[in-house]
């Protein structure tokens, strides 16, 4: 056999591709970490939520304690002047409501959550489609003023309201961190 020389083939990847790649992947990987373990550092995705409000502020704070024990993490404090509210990294959250704002929406112990691009709208809808089915709907704007909130009151639901807003992005300054409180 003759001895001849084999050309060797070489691949030319660019440099920028060489490092962008296996960083884009590896923040990739991290971020679907955070949310597997409900860390999810960014503001989505953005879930339709649970609303539950307590009979007390004392009543807020043992709910809290209860929902940390059972491996629920509070992520932010979001109060107002007519609602305390603690929202858990699972986007559950647990309020206490202002009497005023009771008055307002009528005695509920909870809510059903939805984001929307147009919660007046959306609530105006969802009213005028729940009366279409027979049930007593009206929609209620400017409950909690300051938040692009609306609500539904409705005798559909035993107890509950329904509660839209805007995409986390879209509702103003961030909420502080959770602290706790006294």
């Amino acid at each position: 056999m003759a001895n001849t020389p084999k050309k060797r083939r070489s691949v030319q990847v660019p440099i920028a591709l060489a490092f962008l790649v296996p960083l884009l992947t590896s923040l990739l990987g991290l971020w679907a970490l955070a949310i597997a373990y409900d860390r999810n550092p960014l503001p989505f995705p953005d879930r339709d939520y649970q609303v539950f409000s307590t009979s007390s502020a004392k009543a807020l704070v043992a709910m809290e304690d209860v929902m940390q024990s059972l491996g629920h993490r509070p992520r932010f404090r979001a109060d107002s002047p007519n609602v305390q509210r603690t929202i858990f990294a699972s986007g559950t959250i647990i309020n206490q409501p202002d009497p005023s704002m009771l008055k307002v929406l009528g005695p509920h112990g909870a809510a059903l959550g939805f984001v929307v691009d147009d919660p007046d709208a959306r609530a105006r809808q969802v009213a005028m489609q729940l009366q279409r089915h027979g049930f007593q709907a009206a929609s209620v704007h400017g409950a909690e003023p300051g938040f692009p909130i609306a609500f539904v009151r409705t005798d559909a639901l035993s107890g509950s309201v329904l509660v839209f807003r805007k995409h986390a992005l879209r509702m103003g300054a961030k909420p502080d961190a959770w602290t706790p409180r006294n």
